[in-house]
């Protein structure tokens, strides 16, 4: 499985994930996401990176939202965040 990130906006990226199905994602993140989440240790993009690996460790990418924002994740998954923050040190 492959993702590709495209910067679209200063807060918007398309995420493209390349396995059986292609699928094509449009994922919010904000400055103030990012430094909620990571205390800007990492940047967005790796931030998506990891984002995205999480939820295809837990469903398909056919069942991930096509359109959303970051902080949705956490509403699905509680997990997420402590996560995040193990794994960064925040």
């Amino acid at each position: 499985m492959e993702l590709l990130i495209t910067e679209l906006t200063k807060d918007k990226f398309e995420i493209t994930v390349k396995a059986n199905q292609i699928t094509k994602h449009v994922v919010s993140v904000t400055d103030e996401m990012l430094f909620k989440l990571t205390k800007n240790k990492i940047s967005k993009e790796e931030l998506l990176n990891f984002s995205f690996n999480f939820l295809l460790e837990r469903e398909s990418n056919t069942s991930i939202l096509t359109s959303f924002d970051l902080t949705v994740i956490s509403k699905y998954f509680p997990e997420y965040t402590k996560i995040i923050s193990d794994k960064y040190n925040v």
